[in-house]
């Protein structure tokens, strides 16, 4: 199934989405109940990828700490204030085994759900968490020496950082799963990379979930760059991932990695053999509200903004409806995903949601949907299926000023898109909290000699402008605060 140049991919909660189904089913759900018809909507909506979060199979170690830390807890009530305990199914990133979980449905289930995403033309990407795993993973008692060991002196100074487990050799002391500004996930154990037989394990690991689906998002991933987990643990570790994802493509060239990657080192990621790193910058950018850094974002090369993964909300950021307000969302959005990239889609996005669901939990809060921004993600989308964003040929615009001294064109943030018949979309966006006006300059071949009618995919207005003038002074926009035009140009006459 061959990708587009820049495709889509929709994020769901597979163990909520099971939660929902059953109620309708008056039992418990597994990946063979999800409806055809489901699949086929994903399908004609325009997606290339289906992320399935929280497949793999999980223990009871995990989720009993998830039960009683308070802390959690707390967060879970918030989101579901009758919550019970059966919501809580302990994390699906503390994973006991890379097997779809026996609640799904199993292995099995998984592998022709797979079949019938590809029945499609849909791939299938799953999770790949490096960083650590399950308290009661099997390799605690076989391989105590894949995870970091602690000492007691850790264990009584940070306990918020080690624990202490029973093992066959006796008791030992191993150190929480962690990033080095936060402290330690306590329903998992840091697993060690400065032991190369831990490293060939993972290796072979990914080897086993690359034959079950199409891509992985790999947790956390600059976890594993050598200056990051030596500053990290005191550890001297060899790279992981050029060796990993080497490995992997011997058999299966068309595999995709896309990595969790933040702090300014997506390009380190992307150097390691990444097909995908986060863009997290953009979405800070984005989310502070000025739109002088979100354009001087786009002047990074096309070779590294193509691999981005561009978002506005996921299952670890607040819901887009519940960060950005009305009018600064669908701005915000159009920037996101008329830009270059893959574009990364949540479930609850379209509808408006404003409760994020911790992948701890199985049940989500009933909403209501958002009619106007589900009318709007409608547009986005359908201008996404278009050949000329799919696979065409991407650029930055330059905003002149309306007239002298009206500074507001640097409020505006414009692309133009090109594919190889001519056909040409032009995005341009007001990201400002006020009314802005610009000249957009347009890079249209011949455009002096012929009538540009320009179609407003965002709404059901066109308008024609005379090329010659577009040519001389460009296109002049007046445009509301937080507004974003999409526009078709077609040459007339």
């Amino acid at each position: 199934m061959p990708s587009p140049l820049y495709p889509a991919l929709y994020q769901i909660n597979t163990r909520v989405w099971l939660t929902v189904l059953g109620r309708t089913l008056n039992r418990a759900a597994t990946l063979d109940d999800i409806p055809d018809s489901a699949l086929d909507q994903l399908a004609t909506m325009g997606f290339d990828w289906i992320w399935l979060l929280s497949v793999w199979q999980t223990g009871p170690a995990a989720q009993a700490v998830s039960r009683a830390n308070a802390g959690w807890r707390q967060e879970f009530v918030h989101t579901l204030p009758d919550l019970r305990d059966d919501d809580i199914a302990g994390s699906g990133f503390a994973i006991q085994r890379y097997a779809a979980h026996q609640a799904l449905g199993g292995p099995r289930a998984l592998a022709r759900l797979r079949q019938r995403l590809h029945a499609r033309g849909l791939k299938l990407l799953l999770d790949f968490v490096p960083n650590h795993m399950a308290p009661d993973h099997p390799w605690v008692n076989a391989h105590p020496d894949y995870f970091v060991p602690g000492s007691d002196n850790d264990l009584a100074n940070a306990p918020q950082n080690y624990c202490r487990l029973q093992t066959p050799q006796g008791p030992r002391v191993f150190a929480y799963g962690r990033d080095p500004y936060f402290d330690g996930w306590p329903d998992t154990l840091q697993l060690n990379y400065g032991n190369p037989a831990l490293q060939q394990a993972m290796i072979s690991e990914l080897e086993n979930i690359a034959a079950q689906c199409d891509g992985v998002r790999c947790d956390m991933a600059m976890l594993l760059l050598p200056d990051v987990f030596e500053r990290t643990w005191g550890i001297a570790a060899p790279p992981f991932w050029p060796a990993a994802i080497a490995v992997v493509r011997r058999t299966q060239p068309d595999f995709t990695f896309m990595a969790e990657v933040y702090w300014d080192r997506e390009w380190d990621i992307q150097q390691q053999g990444f097909d995908y790193t986060y863009d997290k910058r953009l979405y800070d950018r984005l989310h502070d509200g000025h739109a002088r850094p979100v354009r001087e974002h786009f002047h990074a090369g096309l070779d590294y903004q193509a691999r981005m993964a561009r978002f506005l909300e996921n299952h670890d950021e607040p819901r887009a409806a519940a960060t950005f307000p009305p009018g600064q969302h669908q701005a915000a959005a159009v920037i996101t995903y008329l830009a270059p990239g893959l574009r990364f889609f949540h479930q609850g996005q379209f509808e408006g949601h404003t409760l994020r669901i911790s992948p701890h939990l199985v049940r989500a809060p009933a909403e209501a949907t958002d009619a106007d921004l589900a009318a709007f993600y409608a547009r986005l989308l359908a201008v996404l299926r278009r050949l000329t964003v799919r696979d065409g040929a991407w650029q930055l615009l330059e905003c002149t000023p309306a007239w002298a001294g009206n500074d507001t064109r640097d409020h505006f943030v414009a692309f133009a898109w090109q594919n190889p018949n001519g056909r040409h979309v032009l995005v341009a966006v007001n990201y400002a909290p006020t009314q802005g006006q610009c000249y957009v300059q347009l890079p249209l071949p011949g455009m002096a000699d012929t009538h540009w009618v320009l179609e407003d995919l965002l709404g059901d207005n066109s308008y024609e402008r005379d090329g010659a003038d577009l040519q001389a002074h460009g296109l002049y926009l007046d445009v509301p605060p937080w507004h974003p035009h999409i526009f078709a140009l077609k040459s007339h006459g």
